[in-house]
């Protein structure tokens, strides 16, 4: 089989040869799938880098998200049959034929397409528990979401609409501010012409945002902290600008706000029970048309180097998807 394989640490479009490797083989408590659609991340551009939590030995796959045919299942194995349309979560997938552990597979909905399920993943399940979990998001309350228009901010634009809350969005430029207002942000603020801080305390008549959902930090967090309501919740869900903030808990303390940490893997290895309800509620979301995986580009399984440099560089918007 043909599998993308990092051999070196480098930019995307250096580290990423195509290969072929020996195709997998169903093992206890595994199924083998067989790849429909890779939904790219920014930790794929992570991982080339050799800059993520999880640093694989070289050579090794990248891709962390799919939708996929089970074609094998391990001894141990219930609830899955070959044939089935499913979506998964495991650092390997970006190969025409992957094996994942079973507990990591979903049912595909029924209304996404393979592209779209293969993005509902990772960034729902985040926006899911940090909005739903963490802060508790409640219907008439102000979201404001950082980097609005990529994968994980669309997802939680979307997931705030659908709670009942009002939405900001944040985004870098005129381009990206027409995804997030296709994902249903109520106002979008480009943050190279505008101060969200000014924006959020104006369309707040100063009372400031109930939520921040924060995948960017330093800089935007810091500032942040200027325009979150009192009894308000920051959920820090990443880091994408490369600068770890310092928080200030005597500010918090002053103004009676609190900072949320999310790391959505973390519960995949200490409540799968919630991972797989939170794909329920998702599902459910999804039948009904309240959430949808913006795919904004599908892209053929050749040209994924070149795709997750553009992911890298900050030029994509929306979800950019692998075609198999």
């Amino acid at each position: 089989m043909k599998a993308w394989t990092v051999t070196t640490l480098a930019e995307p479009r250096d580290a990423l040869h195509l290969a072929e490797r020996p195709a997998p083989e169903a093992i206890p408590g595994t199924v083998v799938l067989a790849t429909r659609a890779v939904a790219l991340n920014f930790p794929d551009v992570l991982l080339c880098r050799g800059q993520y939590q999880e640093k694989p030995a070289l050579p090794f796959i990248p891709g962390i998200e799919l939708c996929g045919t089970v074609t094998a299942i391990g001894d141990g194995v219930t609830g899955i049959a070959p044939g089935d349309r499913v979506i998964a979560s495991h650092l390997g997938v970006m190969a025409e034929l992957v094996q994942v552990p079973a507990a990591a597979v979903f049912p595909a909905p029924d209304s996404l397409s393979d592209a779209e399920a293969a993005a509902l993943c990772i960034g729902y399940q985040t926006g899911y528990f940090g909005l739903h979990r963490r802060a508790r998001i409640a219907p008439g309350e102000t979201l404001l979401v950082h980097a609005a228009a990529g994968g994980v901010g669309t997802a939680a634009v979307q997931l705030g609409k659908a709670a009942g809350a009002t939405v900001i969005g944040v985004v870098g430029n005129e381009a990206k501010r027409r995804v997030a207002e296709e994902a249903g942000a109520d106002i979008v603020v480009n943050r190279t012409t505008e101060d969200f801080v000014e924006v959020v305390n104006t369309a707040t008549a100063g009372r400031g945002a109930d939520i921040i959902y924060d995948p960017v930090g330093g800089e935007t967090f810091d500032r942040s902290t200027r325009c979150i309501a009192f009894e308000g919740r920051i959920v820090v869900v990443g880091f994408a600008g490369g600068t770890l903030q310092a928080a200030r808990m005597n500010h918090a303390l002053v103004k009676n706000y609190s900072l949320l940490g999310l790391h959505w893997a973390l519960y995949t290895k200490r409540a799968p029970e919630l991972v797989r309800e939170a794909h329920e509620q998702l599902t459910l979301l999804a039948d009904k048309g309240l959430v949808r995986p913006l795919v904004t580009e599908t892209v053929p399984f050749a040209s994924a180097p070149d795709a997750v440099q553009r992911l890298g560089d900050g030029l994509t918007a929306g979800r950019v998807v692998l075609a198999l």
